[in-house]
């Protein structure tokens, strides 16, 4: 059985439930640290089709940060959410789930590989 991570906004707005991760990342480019207000962010991606926005708030916001990609925010409370790419990907930043020390959400290398 798949584990399903379940997560959300400050307020609880915006709720996701989102299964099999893969690449996580950190990011301390300029655009991260402007979306978060952190030095440094962890990422984790999704296939569009494994997460599920199960809040009453629906989808969060979103703002075009790139060609391909917004930011994604709670209307409500304004934490950030992560990022939704144009692609089938939606990257969540860790801090965002229930419980946000999972094993699951490090990266052997802890690349920061830069985002857009």
């Amino acid at each position: 059985m798949t584990k399903v991570y379940t997560g959300g906004c400050l307020c609880g707005f915006i709720r996701i439930s989102a299964r099999s991760p893969r690449n996580p990342h950190t990011c301390s480019c300029t655009l991260c640290q402007k979306h978060t207000g952190a030095h440094s962010v962890r990422w984790l991606e999704f296939d569009t089709q494994d997460v599920q926005w199960t809040g009453k708030g629906g989808k969060p916001a979103m703002w075009r940060s790139s060609e391909f990609s917004s930011r994604a925010f709670c209307s409500r409370c304004g934490s950030s959410i992560g990022a939704i790419d144009d692609a089938p990907t939606i990257a969540l930043l860790t801090g965002c789930f229930d419980d946000a020390v999972d094993a699951e959400f490090t990266s052997a290398d802890n690349a920061d590989r830069g985002c857009v």
